[in-house]
Order: C-alpha cells, then sequence, then structure tokens
C-alpha cells in the first residue's frame, strides 16, 4: 500500500520554530512595555514564557497529515466550485469562497 505524500517534518518544525521565535520576541516587547508601564522588574528568567517551544516527532508527523488534509480538501472544493462555473483551473476566488465554510469545517 503507498502512502500518500505529505509534508516533511523538518520543514514544518522549521515553519513552527520560525512562528515560535516571532511569537516570542513580541511577547518580550510587550512585557518591557508592561514593566515600564507599571514599574516592575523583569520578568522570571524560568517562566514558563521564557522557556523554549519544542514539538515531538509524533507531533510533527501529525501536524504534517492535517496540514496535508486540510489542503487537499482546499483543492478538492475549489475545483468543485470551478467546475460548476465551467472553468478547468482554480483561480483564488474559488478559494476565496471555500474558505469560510473550510475553517469552519476543520
Amino acid at each position: 500500500m503507498e502512502e500518500d505524500p505529505t509534508f516533511d517534518p523538518d520543514l514544518i518544525h522549521s515553519i513552527f520554530k520560525s512562528v515560535w521565535s516571532r511569537m516570542a520576541l513580541e511577547r518580550e516587547r510587550n512585557d518591557a512595555a508592561d514593566a515600564i508601564d507599571n514599574e516592575a522588574g523583569p520578568a522570571n528568567a524560568t517562566s514558563k514564557k521564557n522557556r523554549p517551544t519544542s514539538a515531538n516527532s509524533n507531533a510533527l508527523k501529525l501536524s504534517c497529515e492535517l496540514l496535508r488534509l486540510f489542503i487537499t480538501e482546499a483543492v478538492q472544493r475549489a475545483a468543485a466550485i470551478a467546475e460548476a462555473e465551467g472553468m478547468t483551473k482554480i483561480e483564488p476566488t474559488h478559494l476565496e469562497r471555500i474558505l469560510p465554510q473550510l475553517l469552519l469545517d476543520f
């Protein structure tokens, strides 16, 4: 039995790390602004906010599979809309039309 192609877990992990890093920097900026406003000292270095975020391999595999399913479903729904309109190519407007319900379904 052939496995469906999926996203590379290393790629997804890199994307997650990038987002986590940006979110951590944003939190630090917000905490610094709050500390100035409240005249409080710096946040405790061992707080949960300051610990590095990571994902284990099973979580990455699951994330890859969920992303694959989401993209596959989006393409299938957009293709159905395009076909109903007599088109042979999926246009951005087709994706825009299916996106609200797709997000609610997932």
